[in-house]
């Protein structure tokens, strides 16, 4: 499984991403281990933030995305991607790992 998740930061140890499209960074983790990093150009600018990230992310091939929250946009976007989501906040991306299964 293909897991993103929206950070305040590249590292591990950085929060998890309070909203989604706008998340400054995306960690993508393969079978639990970092396979790449991505600075968010959506991060900063115009409208149509939540549908470009869904499509980023569905031409990385993403299984699931964590964040903190996400627009109408975005959920609808993701959903027809066939992309899970999974609403998390006040977590690091280490923390979330460990619970993912």
């Amino acid at each position: 499984m293909k897991i993103a998740i929206a950070s305040t930061d590249k590292e591990k140890s950085a929060q998890i991403s309070p909203v989604g499209a706008r998340a400054e960074f995306y960690l993508i983790f393969e079978n639990k281990k970092l396979v790449k990093t991505i600075k968010n150009p959506f991060a900063v600018g115009g409208g149509g933030a939540g549908f470009a990230v869904a499509q980023m992310m569905a031409n990385e091939k993403v299984d699931l995305i964590v964040c903190g929250r996400v627009g109408p946009n975005m959920q609808t976007a993701l959903e027809t991607k066939g992309i899970k989501l999974k609403l998390i906040s006040g977590k690091t991306v280490k923390e979330v790992l460990k619970k993912i299964k």
